[in-house]
């Protein structure tokens, strides 16, 4: 009988566990995308360690008027990581151990968060693990940004389906409720955001491009001066400057880059470079999604270009690539 009774007393008290466990909310963590809490000795951070972690997490964004960094980092020692850092959004931990391990660890101590750890036996081995996984830890602060800012961004998002274009289309985006119309004429869209930060206050401005080409046999015999091409033609003929005889074009003398990507589970090309308006001073960077829709046999392309003179741009492209990546083919 007493057995019996320490059996269900166990089990009582392993379901309250769970349930504890369950019900447990975590706080809500800390950080603006594109900031990254580096936990490392400073003696790690001002040596070899330091400069490989500075070296690929401190990449110059493609594309941008001014130098602005992949990340911003703040080095913290590990004695130094209580409860009023380990709130951070994205937490590198970068340790010499027993042994060698990289892993993943998400909403640990606040939500979301996103925790990576490198391990090592000693310091040359942990230079190596950082090489050999640099361009995973990247992608993976990347990508987890990009959720979060997708995440924020749905929650006020507005009914994608009174515009016309994206209905015409049969297109869908996550696009903010602050976004205004400028022109919608159901082959063309173009959405204008006002920037609320900095110098940019009441000037600043990001916009959302939407249309479709037919997707032709030469496109993929020069994929670069295609999509420039493309670009040129609608900025002609849609983005007119202040006068007659401006509108928008790609800068001449910064050669766009144009890399391969994934948008909603089809080809698709990521171009960044820098937009300006002919025979005017206004520029700045955009960021161009072109995607192949073989089914239909047309290119999808979503471009986002900022106007912020006098300020940082590097988290506002950063917004418009989350909004590209929402795009969904019905």
């Amino acid at each position: 009988m007493k057995k019996g009774l320490t059996i269900v007393a166990l089990l009582l008290f392993l379901t309250s566990c769970k349930e504890a466990k369950d019900t447990f909310v975590l706080s809500g963590s800390v950080g603006k995308s594109n900031h990254l809490l580096v936990v490392t000795e400073a003696k790690d951070w001002s040596g070899k360690i330091g400069d490989n972690l500075r070296g690929f997490l401190g990449e110059l964004v493609v594309g941008l008027p001014q130098p602005e960094t992949m990340f911003s980092v703040t080095q913290i020692a590990p004695k130094g990581f209580g409860s009023m850092m380990n709130k951070y959004r994205n937490i590198l931990f970068v340790q010499v151990g027993d042994k060698e391990s990289f892993r993943v660890q998400n909403d640990f101590y606040a939500r979301p968060q996103t925790l990576v750890y490198v391990t090592a036996k000693d310091k040359e081995s942990l230079n190596a693990q950082l090489d050999k996984h640099k361009k995973e830890i990247v992608k993976i602060f990347r990508d987890s940004d990009i959720k979060n800012i997708q995440d924020r961004f749905y929650n006020k998002r507005v009914d994608d389906s009174k515009y016309k274009t994206l209905e015409k289309l049969g297109l869908s985006l996550v696009i903010p409720t602050d976004f205004r119309t400028v022109e919608d004429t159901g082959d063309f869209l173009w959405l204008r955001q006002y920037l609320m930060s900095g110098i940019a206050h009441g000037d600043g401005r990001s916009n959302i491009l939407v249309y479709s080409v037919p997707l032709t046999e030469e496109f993929d015999l020069d994929v670069n001066n295609n999509i420039i091409n493309n670009r040129n033609t609608i900025g002609k003929k849609h983005i007119p400057g202040s006068k007659e005889g401006m509108y928008m074009i790609t800068e001449a003398a910064f050669t766009p880059q144009t890399k391969e990507a994934v948008i909603d589970n089809k080809k698709a090309f990521e171009t960044r470079g820098k937009w300006e308006v002919k025979n005017d001073f206004m520029a700045g960077p955009f960021i161009n999604y072109t995607v192949v829709d073989e089914k239909n046999n047309r290119l999808i392309v979503f471009e986002g270009f900022t106007y912020a003179p006098s300020i940082d741009k590097r988290d506002f492209i950063f917004e418009l690539e989350a909004i590209g990546k929402s795009l969904k083919i019905k």
